[in-house]
């Protein structure tokens, strides 16, 4: 719209200043026509000055402004894809981080079942291996306790031979031996 304006008030414009206003003037009709000539001139001026400014101004600046714009045209255009590739990894980055938690609640909660089964294992061995060493204890001591009965009771027979060799004079046999042995033990356990 505004060229058309433009180029109708083009030739208004050369109309006007091709002619010679002379306020001066006695004859004012004839100072309003214009001198065609000039007018002509003008007017061919002009065609040239277009002509040049076409030729070498705006064709190679329309030309510059169309690769200007065909190149922000294809930096938007990378630029976006740019951004989907970029939210694509971002989305899978965080599909890979939620994935490695994932793995490590998983790895932490087996390593502690793991420590729960070997705990339950090494205090079931260390039960295992005190009742054992209880049991070896009490058989020690009950071991230990029969042997020192016998050799209370050797003891004993020795000094009650000893005692009742002296007492009767004369040497006691073996049943006497044995017999007394077995009394002298029955009195001491009572007594225990």
């Amino acid at each position: 719209m505004k060229k058309r304006k433009l180029l109708f008030s083009l030739p208004l414009v050369f109309l006007l200043t091709s002619c010679s206003i002379d306020l001066n003037a006695t004859d004012f009709t004839s100072k309003l026509i214009p001198n065609w000539p000039s007018f002509v001139a003008q007017v061919g001026a002009l065609i040239v000055l277009i002509t040049v400014v076409i030729i070498f101004a705006y064709k190679p600046v329309k030309k510059i402004i169309a690769k200007r714009q065909d190149y922000i045209e294809n930096n938007i255009k990378e630029a976006e894809k740019s951004k989907a590739v970029w939210q694509e990894n971002e989305l899978k980055s965080k599909e890979t981080v939620l994935a490695s938690e994932r793995t490590a609640a998983d790895i932490v909660a087996e390593a502690k079942n793991d420590a729960q089964k070997e705990r339950a294992v090494i205090l079931e061995q260390a039960q295992n291996e005190a009742n054992k060493m209880k049991k070896d204890a009490e058989n020690d001591i009950a071991r230990m306790e029969i042997e020192a009965q016998e050799q209370i009771k050797k003891e004993i027979v020795s000094v009650a031979l000893d005692a009742s060799s002296e007492l009767l004079g004369r040497e006691v046999s073996s049943k006497d031996n044995a017999r007394l042995i077995e009394e002298f033990v029955e009195e001491v356990k009572k007594k225990n």
